[in-house]
């Protein structure tokens, strides 16, 4: 072992360049030939709408903090500037590698196949004669150019909405000249328009643009005067909401109350069309307070994500993954009383290869069960129409004690959880809204139910939220069991949820923000010692970041002892693996394809006595200090030896694994001389449809 400071920042990647370099690796997924052409598309889309996140909260967040002169800080000890200036580099060649993607790879091979974005120039008569008719009958009673001038000044611009700068000349109706004027696009309609098939000259999938058709028209909103320039502009804003719970009475309330002002956050980002003139964009960057470096000049619609509409229009399924059935485990492929089949034995689902119903069938159980007395769940993301939460309120309705932990700083899903809680309560079930200065991000579903003299506890946990949608494209664990130990862990974490009381130790769970980690820190450090005595020594960590510096540290150390560290992370990774005589034997991988990696795992080989936990989190600092999360061991032995040859197959990935370098860089994994392509998302579907 080296004298080497493991805390030196040299060690350590900075994590809002890594989450950058995440993205630049779902963009690769759209230039793959070997994925079908509209989940290129799909994935184009996701990137966009990943960068748009990422300026909203990460880029406003450095911003904020250059403004208030924070200095150096985090592991890697970068100052907000010195991020900010790499952050722009980094992202105007990763949006130039985005549009590039578009204009040269995927829009001539979706055209190819016959699904066309017809550009002005390409309409014929009867496709003009159409759209003629649809900006007159559905645009043009909608819209309210604005000439700018002393009177009407630039107006409020929503964040990620599309807006045109207008060049003009000729005089206005009270005979002046203005020059300029703004065209903010309705918000109710859509940005792709099918064009009818049944149109002269039309092919069965033709799209024009809304950008389009107001370019194409433009000149009639004005009437007297010509429009000579017409560029599309779209502002991104710091859309991070701030409450200060200690302060707040009604964090419901206060929630409502900020979500308004989300809208008309401080610019972060300006987007324009690549044929913008240099002065009108000035004009726009003055506009919103923007420097050159915030600029971002594109070559087609400033919202790409808005393409994704047209993967769920167009009916090909050939350019789409293979449609699949999630599996189920054999004991309830049947049906039957799920509570019995828990009695029995511990079930353990992965989704989304195996099927999320037998979580919602629990709640349905439960919610008819005359012995249920009680039922307990966190909410942290559902989705609409959410059969949980339809669960939920029948039993609620049915006079169980129903108590709903419900997360309304859920980023970007706040003003549905206020709308599901309001309903739940209307229904009389107890709604809690968690912890004061702790995100509830825990998963976790309790039914308490009377049989005979005692009552007994019927427990999910899981990786990922109770979302039936993202339960097909996210990958996730969730443990259905009635271990009376587990039951009764599950049950004083609730307790503590809602009375705000101390817990108790834990007898199987580990809960952030008290126990998870320092007892990650533990293991680590028990590995180490079990290699420092010359025993063999293993770690296997999948999650989707890795941030927070002391797990790092304690993961350098044991690489010096010798532990064998696989590190899965799909994400943000500050860890530097490769380097010499700090984490030589440490390896980073990432898998993007065609499901989200959610899944969090940590195995620890501890010599003879395995460990292996699911866990809600991430390892983050947020995950670790300012979160509620659970974790939870397999104590089934059978379950915890499926879960370990899962890890493996993804460690045996190389169709769509990264690898991590020390420099920070990530290289596609690629077959083995002499051996087959591996991908451990299909291998996996693969299995569960053979169990299944």
């Amino acid at each position: 072992m080296t004298n080497t400071d493991l805390s030196h920042p040299d060690l350590y990647l900075n994590r809002q360049l890594s989450l950058l370099a995440f993205n630049r690796r779902v963009l690769a997924q759209a230039a793959d030939t070997a994925n079908p052409l509209l989940e290129r598309l799909k994935f184009l889309c996701i990137a966009s709408s990943n960068m748009d996140e990422f300026f909203e909260i990460r880029v406003a967040g450095l911003r904020q903090a250059r403004e208030m002169g924070v200095g150096a800080g985090g592991a890697d000890n970068r100052t907000p500037q010195q991020v900010l200036r790499e952050i722009s580099e980094r992202a105007h060649d990763l949006v130039e590698e985005q549009y590039r993607l578009l204009n040269d790879e995927v829009t001539p091979a979706l055209a190819e196949a016959g699904i066309r974005f017809l550009r002005r120039n390409e309409w014929t008569p009867a496709q003009q004669k159409w759209i003629r008719g649809y900006f007159e009958t559905e645009l043009l009673p909608i819209l309210s150019p604005l000439g700018l001038d002393p009177a009407h000044p630039f107006p409020q611009v929503l964040n990620k909405s599309l807006n045109f700068i207008v060049s003009l000349e000729g005089r206005d109706a009270f005979g002046r000249n203005s020059g300029m004027a703004v065209v903010q696009a309705p918000r109710a309609l859509p940005r792709i328009i099918q064009l009818p098939p049944e149109l002269e000259g039309n092919g069965a999938y033709d799209f024009v643009f809304l950008s389009s058709i107001i370019h194409a028209h433009v000149t009639d909103l004005f009437p007297g005067m010509n429009a000579t320039g017409c560029y599309q502009f779209r502002v991104t804003r710091n859309s991070d909401l701030y409450v200060d719970e200690e302060e707040v009475d009604d964090l419901l309330r206060a929630m409502e109350g900020e979500l308004a002002s989300r809208r008309y956050g401080d610019a972060v980002r300006l987007e324009v069309a690549a044929n913008c003139p240099d002065h009108m964009a000035n004009f726009l960057l003055e506009e919103f307070r923007l420097e050159p470096d915030d600029l971002y000049q594109v070559n087609g619609p400033v919202n790409l994500n808005r393409l994704l509409a047209v993967c769920d229009i167009v009916d090909r399924p050939e350019l789409k993954y293979p449609g699949f059935t999630p599996g189920l485990p054999a004991e309830l492929r049947h049906g039957g009383d799920l509570l019995k089949v828990m009695r029995q034995h511990d079930v353990l689902l992965h989704h989304p290869f195996e099927s999320f119903a037998p979580v919602v069938e629990l709640l349905r159980q439960a919610a008819q069960d005359p012995d249920v007395l009680a039922i307990k769940q966190t909410l942290y993301r559902t989705g609409p129409d959410s059969a949980v939460v339809e669960h939920l309120v029948n039993a609620a309705r049915a006079g169980k004690e129903v108590t709903v932990v419900v997360e309304l700083r859920a980023r970007f899903d706040e003003a549905a959880n206020i709308g599901l809680a309001n309903r739940l309560q209307e229904a009389g079930a107890h709604v809690v809204y968690g912890v004061v200065g702790h995100k509830t991000h825990a998963k976790m579903i309790l039914v308490v139910r009377r049989e005979g003299r005692r009552l007994r506890h019927y427990v999910h946990l899981g990786t990922g939220n109770y979302h039936s949608r993202t339960a097909r494209l996210y990958t996730d664990y969730g443990l259905l069991t009635a271990d009376p130990d587990i039951g009764e862990d599950v049950h004083r974490v609730f307790l503590q949820l809602t009375s705000l009381g101390k817990v108790s130790d834990l007898t199987h769970l580990l809960e952030s923000p008290f126990t998870l980690h320092p007892a990650m820190i533990e293991k680590i450090g028990r590995e180490q010692a079990h290699a420092e005595a010359g025993r063999d020594a293993r770690i296997i960590i999948k999650v989707n970041s890795l941030v927070e510096p002391k797990v790092i540290r304690a993961l350098y150390a044991a690489s010096q002892a010798g532990v064998e560290i696989d590190l899965i992370v799909r994400g943000m990774c500050c860890l530097r693996p490769g380097i010499p005589g700090v984490s030589d034997n440490i390896r980073v991988r990432s898998i993007i394809g065609r499901f989200l990696e959610h899944t969090r795992v940590f195995y620890f080989a501890n010599h003879t006595e395995p460990e292996l936990y699911c866990s809600s989190a991430d390892w983050m600092e947020r995950n670790f200090f300012r979160r509620v999360e659970t974790c939870f061991p397999l104590v089934d032995g059978e379950l915890r030896q499926r879960v370990l040859s899962d890890l493996e197959i993804y460690l045996a990935d190389n169709a769509q694994a990264w690898l991590l370098d020390a420099d920070g860089e990530y290289q596609r994994a690629g077959p083995a001389a002499e051996g087959p392509a591996v991908s451990a998302q299909q291998q996996l579907l693969a299995r569960y449809a053979e169990d299944g």
